[in-house]
């Protein structure tokens, strides 16, 4: 049967018009765009009207013309230019107005409008590209207008809301998303939504329109079309990727992967801003919830129920400026405001932005990498505002203390802007008194700008009296004697006197800084120009190396912000022991051995200090490899002190998370270093399928630096450009290195020959104008080799990583760590996930694949409390440095959730009951919580175990520890009759038979002790009131079974057989011996019907006697054992039929999957009512 060819006629009517006071014009010709689906070709109508002078129009078009003489009307306000969508059954063409119907049955939607030709283009043009193609999925002409309809409607919807979200505060719409959100999703009010979008969710080819709401903690999509409801509900958590991807439909659309399935979204009406909120949002989450070590770090993920929308922008810009000037992680920015600052060097004014934070004002050019200016506000010594004129609208100077001031104009709101500068600057200025020297002008003179040395220039706090001799000398007695100069000044290797060209090379760059300093500043708040990067990337001087390192990284102002702080953290971290100082000792003489300064005590102990003082600093980060041989090469070249304060910008703030328990950052950058392989490289990736070889040898380069894998006279120069241009310059070295070498890695036939193809290029790295002889690398693999390796100069090599990699921007570079970091962090999870898995796997009966349902139900438990619960001492956050089997561990509450929604034993509103105490006999180590091992191995044995190990677990959760005496279920256990049962439990039998059968109960009790194994450890003796309340629980678990009445009838029969085997122990026990007097007085008791009338039916006939029923003074005499309670259950079939049926655990995990959220929520509303109750009285 041939399929009926669907088609739209969406008509592309241009209504042109110009109006005028004398003449009114009227449209001859209309032509009409029939699109026919499905769109093979698209016809683009060139010219649309004509217009001519105002004739009668034929009747025919009567309605029209009277619809063009309300747009051609002034008051009418209608655009002129409109794209209307015919409904179904509509055969005149009549325009409305906003979806409005003018006349008749003859109706069509107006689907956009434009004052102007340009503008009806761009909103067709966007109707192409997300809405035209994907008409071709639906079958019929309705369909296609109510989605048309659905959709456009939607996306009016949203921009009216974006517009109010501008004006108010808390718009009204806002408002009613809010409530809808709720409505339909229920969840607690503790999951805030942040922002919703109108677009279409994609299932299969068909696409649903709706709405996405995007909350703290969920991704939510809502959609209600063609009478069939769709609810999503996916947890950041959960996303292990986030892109923009193009399909066959659509050219733009975001992509959510978790680990079953792909979704796409797409159809908004700003794709850009919802993705950037959505990756956002997912960072902020997974990072709070899963990158625990970084939590603490940043103040912005401790209150998300603050995270508003505006609030994800602003942290996306805080986020931005901290990494392009490479801030510290607290500081905070206030204001980005347009203007333009005076650049002396090229006599004009400059236009970019300024950047205000708490302790720092900052420019950044318009035109990337022209100009960039640093000016910590503790170097600023005034902020004034200066005459407005037409040349020099709203300016203000900045001037700072080494004589030098900039001028910043085209300030918006200048006034508030001055106020708010001018406080933060007497802020810092209070917390850090600077004492200025007006008479020493040696900063602008002298050529080794000697104002970089701040701690030398003003003195701090009480510090600025005039400190006598005597005083400066008992002062270094009391702190630890510091090396004064940089290593390389000292120690100098034998032979060491450079050639005469290599020292004029070294004079000549000397001269060019000086010239440079004089020009664009010496101090931290110079300009820094491409001028400078190319001067870095030739190398800097050794005898500047140091200052400039602490200039570019802002260290020199961390050093003078902190007199003496490193001296006392040297004294108070000297002497201890710990496995981090065992660590450092271990690895100090494998930090450059082959330079001389650390084959000297000197050199180590220098060493020792640094990493000791920078581990007491920091014990999240502690000491990690790879940190002694960056120190030892930043010792080499600044004082002891400096290179510390340079230790605490490249671990804070220029490699953020590099170096701590998962080195988080390093893989991060690896990940967006094979992306960037892709993107520069593209034949090295097609031929290197596997690109994680490249990224885990590459690991080493980021670490250290290339320093481990370099010529030391060479890599220098690398952390030169690092400490200029961040990471960006290791990312662009690292591609050159690559392309150098993608000949030899294309032909390597295995990861070895790579790995050797790039050691070799590596080790052969030279330098020709360093000034001290050649310093051999110990990590050079092939320096023996027979045929000589040509060399490559590493400042060849440098720049060609910025001719050809260099155009990488820092927001460019920090999106790829967004977006890669979310791959990261959840192959963490993976590899916790496996790693746990592997070890219960082989413990447990559970089939795999339902393990790891399981594993994702006991975390998404942990996450829920993580989300909606104020964090308990009970229940701590997600720790990553912990072993994987106690990453994530579960309170009670949490695990009577899971155990409610798992487990086969549900006993109705014993259920919870038996869940505490389950929980009870878990915790071995009394911590109150429990890992996912104990959890499982638990259910194994309730869904897979035998009858005894089944019935042994059941009699472990009646007696301590998991029956404790302040159980609520445990008090006054004999005030109300707990069984029932339709036939009496006192069997009518004849003395002789009641003699032969307390013979029988005697010698069953024998044999049981003959049988017992003597492996298992021995478990304590049940007493009467722990047997009411196994026997209650047995009870329960039988309500609502299809056998229900034979096991009422078979557990009756059972607990009389208990009972009488109890009162044969404690009769025993009383009389000291088995004589013949135990029979007589067997009798009574087990005729007795007081004693059976605790499980006797409630019925009216039936009278309790609690006080005659078990004396208290033989209570505590009276006890069975598991294998008096194991033998009796044996002698019931329907009993053992109970406990040895097979169970089935997946149609409880599928439950679970679908319930999870919502009797979380049911718990969390029925603790609100209580504070609702009392807020009302």
């Amino acid at each position: 049967m041939r399929k009926r060819t669907p088609y739209v006629q969406l008509q592309y009517f241009f209504f042109l018009m110009s109006l005028s006071l004398t003449n009114k014009y009227c449209l001859k010709d209309i032509r009409v765009s029939y699109l026919q689906l499905p769109y093979k070709k698209t016809v683009r109508l060139e010219d649309w009207s004509r217009l001519e002078s105002e004739k009668r129009p034929s009747p025919s078009w009567g309605r029209l013309v009277g619809a063009l003489d309300a747009v051609l009307d002034s008051n009418a306000r209608v655009a002129p230019f409109r794209i209307l969508l015919q409904v179904p059954g509509s055969q005149v063409y009549s325009p409305i107005a906003c979806g409005e119907l003018l006349s008749g049955s003859d109706v069509y939607w107006a689907i956009a409008t434009g004052a102007t030709l340009e503008e009806i283009n761009q909103h067709w043009d966007w109707l192409e590209q997300n809405l035209l193609h994907t008409l071709s999925v639906f079958d019929n002409k309705d369909d296609i207008a109510s989605f048309v309809k659905g959709k456009v409607k939607a996306l009016i919807a949203e921009e009216t809301s974006s517009r109010l979200a501008e004006q108010e505060e808390e718009p009204e719409k806002f408002r009613e998303a809010l409530v809808k959100f709720e409505a339909r999703f229920n969840f607690p009010e503790a999951e805030k939504l942040v922002t919703y979008y109108s677009c279409c969710c994609w299932k299969g080819r068909v696409p649903r329109q709706g709405w996405l709401y995007l909350s703290i903690n969920h991704l939510c999509f809502y959609s209600f079309f063609l009478g069939k409801e769709l609810k999503l509900v996916v947890p950041w958590v959960d996303i292990q990727k986030l892109e923009r991807t193009s399909n066959v439909f659509l050219t733009d659309t975001i992509r959510i992967t978790t680990q079953n399935k792909e979704r796409d979204f797409s159809m908004f009406l700003n794709l850009d801003e919802v993705f950037k909120i959505m990756e956002q949002l997912a960072d902020v989450t997974l990072r709070r919830l899963l990158d625990n070590e970084v939590f603490d770090l940043d103040p912005d993920l401790q209150e998300p129920s603050q995270i508003t929308k505006r609030d994800l922008e602003a942290r996306a810009q805080n986020e931005f400026f901290r990494a392009f000037f490479r801030l510290p992680r607290r500081e905070r920015l206030h204001a980005v405001v347009g203007c333009s600052l005076w650049t002396p060097f090229s006599r004009c004014h400059t236009v970019g932005r300024m950047f205000a934070s708490d302790r720092y004002v900052c420019f950044a050019s318009k035109e990337d990498g022209c100009c960039n200016v640093i000016l910590p506000l503790r170097e600023v010594v005034s902020i004034e505002k200066m005459e407005d004129t037409s040349l020099l609208p709203n300016p203000i100077i900045i001037s700072i203390r080494s004589k030098m001031a900039f001028q910043f104009i085209e300030l918006k709101d200048r006034d508030n802007l001055v106020e708010s500068l001018l406080m933060r600057l007497k802020q810092v200025h209070a917390n850090h008194p600077v004492h200025y020297d007006t008479s020493r002008d040696e900063d602008m003179t002298s050529p080794v700008f000697h104002s970089t040395s701040m701690c030398s220039d003003h003195k701090f706090g009480d510090l600025e009296m005039v400190s006598s001799q005597n005083s400066e000398e008992s002062e270094k007695e009391k702190s630890p004697r510091l090396h004064p100069e940089a290593l390389i000044s000292v120690f100098q290797q034998a032979g060491s006197q450079s050639p005469d060209s290599r020292m004029s090379r070294e004079q000549i760059k000397i001269s060019l800084w000086n010239d440079h300093f004089v020009e664009y500043g010496r101090t931290v708040c110079m300009f820094r120009t491409e001028k400078i990067r190319k001067l870095v990337a030739m190398g800097i001087p050794e005898s500047l190396r140091g200052r400039l390192w602490l200039l570019f990284s802002d260290a020199v102002t961390d050093l003078a912000s902190h007199p003496g702080y490193y001296g006392n953290l040297v004294e108070e971290s000297m002497g201890k022991c710990c496995l981090v100082t065992e660590e450092i000792e271990r690895d100090l003489h494998r930090s450059l051995p082959e330079h001389p300064a650390f084959q000297n005590e000197i050199g180590i102990a220098a060493l020792r200090r640094v990493l000791t003082a920078y581990a007491h600093r920091n014990p999240k980060i502690g000491y990690c490899q790879s940190m002694n041989i960056l120190t030892s090469v930043l010792l080499l070249y600044a004082k002891e002190e400096e290179a510390f304060w340079l230790l605490v910008a490249v671990c804070e703030r220029m490699l953020p998370d590099y170096f701590n328990h998962r080195v988080i950052g390093a893989q991060v950058d690896q990940s967006v270093f094979e992306e960037l392989i892709k993107e520069h490289l593209p034949e090295l990736a097609e031929h290197m399928n596997d690109l994680s070889a490249l990224a885990s040898i590459s690991l080493s380069w980021f670490l250290t630096l290339f320093l481990s894998i370099m010529p030391l006279e060479s890599a220098v120069s690398v952390v030169d450009c690092f400490f200029y241009d961040g990471i960006k310059a290791i990312f662009q070295l690292g591609l050159a290195v690559l392309e150098a070498n993608a000949q030899g890695l294309c032909s390597s036939k295995d990861d070895g020959q790579a790995l050797m193809v790039l050691s070799r290029f590596l080790d052969h790295i030279k330098n020709e104008d360093s000034p001290g002889p050649p310093v051999g690398s110990h990590h050079a693999f092939f320096s023996d080799d027979q045929e000589p390796y040509p060399g490559t100069d590493i400042a060849d090599l440098i720049r060609d990583s910025y001719e050809k990699f260099g155009d990488q921007s820092v927001e460019q570079i920090e999106h790829l760590r967004c977006k890669h970091r979310i791959r990261v962090l959840q192959g963490h999870e993976d590899t916790t996930k496996q790693n746990v898995l592997r070890v219960v796997i082989p413990e447990v009966s559970i089939p795999p694949e339902d393990l790891e349902e399981l594993y994702d139900l006991f975390k998404r438990e942990h996450m829920m409390s993580c989300y909606w619960e104020q964090p308990r001492p009970m229940a701590p956050r997600h720790d990553p440095s912990r072993p994987y089997a106690e990453q994530y561990r579960i309170d009670a509450r949490q695990f009577a959730h899971l155990f409610q929604l798992v487990s086969p034993w549900t006993c109705g509103a014993h259920t919870e009951i038996l869940a505490e105490r389950t929980f009870r006999l878990l915790d071995d180590n009394m911590d109150h919580l429990i890992e996912f091992k104990a959890f499982v191995s638990c259910l194994d044995v309730m869904y897979n175990g035998e009858m005894n190990e089944k019935i042994k677990l059941l009699y472990r959760l009646h007696i301590p520890p998991a029956l404790t005496e302040n159980d609520r279920d445990s008090q006054s256990p004999l005030k109300n009759p707990l069984l029932s049962t339709s036939r009496p439990l006192v069997f009518g039998k004849s003395n002789g038979d009641a003699a032969d059968y307390q013979k029988q109960l005697k010698q069953m009790i024998k044999d049981l002790a003959k049988e017992k194994d003597q492996t298992d450890k021995e478990l304590p003796k049940m007493s009467q009131r722990e047997f009411i309340q196994f026997c209650k629980t047995l009870y329960s678990m039988f309500h609502e079974d299809p056998e229900e009445n034979d096991l009422y009838q078979a557990i009756a029969t059972v607990t009389t057989l208990l009972l009488q085997i109890g009162e044969v122990g404690q009769r025993g026990s009383s009389s000291g011996s088995c004589s013949q007097e135990g029979g007589e007085e067997l009798r009574a008791p087990a005729l007795s019907p007081e004693q059976d009338s605790v499980f006797a039916d409630t019925s009216p006939g039936k009278i309790v006697q609690d006080s005659q029923t078990f004396p208290e003074e033989a209570e505590g005499d009276w006890t069975v054992s598991l294998e008096h309670i194991l033998a009796s259950l044996l002698t019931e079939q329907s009993l053992v039929n109970f406990f040895e049926k097979p169970l089935d655990i997946k149609s409880k995990l599928e439950n679970a999957k679908i319930n999870q959220y919502g009797l979380k929520t049911l718990e969390m509303s029925r603790q609100s009512q209580p504070e609702l109750k009392l807020s009302s009285l």
